[in-house]
């Protein structure tokens, strides 16, 4: 049988992000979401998801939203509006998400799947995230993380997570 990812796989990989999170059946459902897109995305490993493709090299999806969920935390500590600290937190754990569903290794690249001409991962993200239960909110953050979001009126939880997502990568395409 092949090596996929377990739960306690995602557990470790996010365990300081997910404490953040002080709802524990939103904290479950975020490792939920993770360990069904990691399953249907076929995984063996949470570390082998290349964070973009975009970028050769472009490292970790792990690191990436871990990087994300950090920065997320970082605008919101200087914040004095009501921000949702446990809706922006599960939705920058959750914004790339769906890039488990729309990349896949094959004749030893990585490219997009056949699905990904249909649903970007923003989109197959949030669609997975509703379908297992998360608030409309945490959707939200996660469908309007990208472009998709441009079109619509981001909320402040998704405002941030959109912009720590943007300086992430700019940075990272930056340095090549």
């Amino acid at each position: 049988m092949l090596s996929m990812v377990e739960k306690s796989d995602i557990e470790t990989c996010f365990s300081e992000e997910l404490k953040w999170i002080k709802d524990n059946e939103i904290r479950v459902k975020v490792v939920q979401v993770w360990k069904v897109a990691s399953d249907r995305g076929k995984w063996k490993k949470l570390d082998d998801a290349p964070f973009t493709l975009l970028i050769e090299n472009s490292g970790k999806l792990t690191d990436h939203t871990k990087r994300i969920t950090r920065l997320a935390k970082k605008i919101l500590e200087q914040r004095k509006e009501n921000i949702n600290n446990d809706y922006l937190i599960a939705g920058a754990l959750l914004h790339d998400v769906g890039k488990l569903l729309e990349y896949e290794f094959k004749n030893g690249k990585y490219i997009k799947c056949d699905s990904a001409k249909k649903f970007r991962h923003p989109v197959s993200g949030a669609l997975l995230a509703k379908e297992l239960g998360l608030p409309d909110e945490i959707i939200y953050i996660i469908y309007a993380h990208s472009k998709e979001g441009d079109i619509t009126e981001r909320n402040p939880e998704s405002i941030i997570v959109n912009h720590c997502d943007f300086i992430d990568f700019e940075i990272r395409k930056s340095l090549g």
